[in-house]
């Protein structure tokens, strides 16, 4: 089945729409994004060697909130999304949060430092809870950005 490129319900058409709003806003989303975190991480495809772009919800991790971000490999189902496979592939990228753009570095957080950071993000986001019964017995991945 294919979509039209011009479809709302079309993730990839979702995509653009958010990126641009994004951008237009100084990293604002409204709708029901209204009031939440998001970033837009730049990847390169593992296989391909594309830009990618995709607007992630995140968390400030690290002392000053604005040193690394946290960000959660859920996607809903049983597999990694791409994005995080293309970050371990290559995990030196870019975001922009906010009206900034940053180099960063991307890693996957250790269990002692992923376990506080998952259940923090159940508790002020529970639709991660959702997304952590979907994924079965897939661990979701928290993959840290830090600055480099």
């Amino acid at each position: 089945m294919t979509t039209d490129a011009n479809d709302p319900n079309d993730p990839n058409e979702m995509n653009r729409q958010m990126i641009a709003e994004f951008r237009a806003n100084g990293g604002e989303i409204g709708g029901m994004l209204q009031g939440v975190r998001v970033l837009l991480l730049h990847t390169v495809g593992a296989r391909s060697g594309a830009e990618r772009v995709n607007p992630l919800r995140y968390r400030p991790v690290g002392g000053d909130g604005k040193s690394g971000w946290a960000v959660f490999g859920s996607g809903g189902g049983p597999r990694h999304p791409a994005w995080v496979h293309n970050l371990i592939a290559n995990p030196a990228v870019t975001i922009e949060v906010g009206s900034e753009t940053a180099p960063v570095i991307a890693r996957i957080a250790e269990p002692a430092e992923r376990d506080p950071i998952w259940a923090a993000q159940k508790a002020d986001a529970p639709l991660y809870e959702e997304f952590e019964r979907a994924a079965g017995s897939r661990t979701i991945p928290v993959v840290i950005l830090e600055r480099r």
